[in-house]
């Protein structure tokens, strides 16, 4: 274990050693990379935001059903029965509105009085409502479809009209935007280790003499790649740390913009910074991102020089 670490630290003490030769070089190919990072890290930073805020919306959706109009009100008044039993162990609150009570509520409406008394009958049915307690997040869209499913083949409805479509469709678009930024993180993720890539073939053939005389000393192979890992995960860890950097200075004027725009709906939703866990994750993402580009390089520019 002793000899294990020996090597390792060695190696490490190689790497900041070439990287001290040439530091101009190593903080260009930082700010490139650290470019390509940025972006993606955004995307992780705005949607971990926005996720508790999806998850947390208390909804208490409204499903809304029309009887026929042939539906007698000894029938209509009778469905409530069969309404709860459909509900089962959710907490709703069922209102029924008679026909002549809608009536009412519509002609209170300004403007709308008028064009109801050429109507002459009643045109409006018989109808309930349910509140329902139990829909606490955008992912349970789908258990209120099928209760609103269940409730259409009740004897005696005609429609069934559910309020909660925009949560749906927010859930959708949360969906779409992590799709989004999985397929944008691989796309600049290959583009990072293209760059280290190149940054190490580079080095290898600065240091070809180097490597040709370790060889005929008898250094190994692992011995003589060692320092070019190294080399490849500081960077990457260090491009890293600088988007990252970046991503947090930028949510200043983007924090400043959003509170206007809050404001608007008497909110004060504000991004924040990732946490430590996330951090520490996408840090260990970079490195492993320059030792994969680093790993690729030195394999296929080291079997050249043999």
């Amino acid at each position: 274990m002793t000899y294990w670490f020996r090597q390792h630290r060695y190696a490490l003490s190689a790497a900041l050693v070439h990287l001290r030769r040439s530091p101009g070089g190593f903080l260009f190919n930082i700010l490139v990379v650290a470019i390509a990072l940025a972006l993606p890290f955004m995307g992780v930073t705005l949607l971990d935001n926005v996720r508790p805020m999806s998850e947390s919306l208390s909804v208490d959706p409204e499903i809304s059903v029309f009887l026929k109009q042939e539906t007698s009100r000894e029938n209509a008044e009778a469905l409530a029965v069969q309404l709860r039993q459909a509900v089962k162990d959710r907490q709703a609150k069922i209102i029924f509105t008679p026909r002549e009570k809608a009536l009412e509520n519509l002609k209170d409406k300004n403007g709308l009085a008028d064009v109801l008394a050429t109507l002459g009958d009643n045109p409006l049915p018989d109808s309930y409502v349910l509140k329902l307690d139990a829909f606490r997040n955008a992912q349970a869209g789908g258990d209120v479809d099928q209760l609103a499913e269940q409730i259409r083949s009740l004897p005696g409805v005609d429609t069934v009209q559910v309020d909660s479509a925009w949560v749906k469709r927010l859930a959708a678009l949360l969906n779409i935007l992590r799709l989004a930024l999985l397929l944008l993180a691989a796309t600049l993720g290959t583009v990072v280790v293209a760059v280290i890539f190149n940054t190490i073939r580079l080095q290898v053939l600065t240091q070809r003499e180097e490597i040709l005389v370790s060889k005929l000393i008898g250094a190994t192979d692992s011995f003589i790649h060692r320092p070019f890992y190294y080399t490849g995960a500081l960077l990457g860890l260090s491009a890293g740390a600088v988007a990252l950097g970046a991503v947090t200075l930028a949510l200043r004027p983007l924090n400043t913009a959003i509170a206007e725009f809050a404001k608007l709906y008497a909110s004060e939703f504000q991004l924040a910074p990732l946490p430590a866990i996330a951090i520490a994750a996408l840090l260990a993402l970079s490195a492993t991102l320059g030792l994969i580009g680093a790993r690729l390089s030195v394999k296929r520019h080291t079997a050249r020089l043999n």
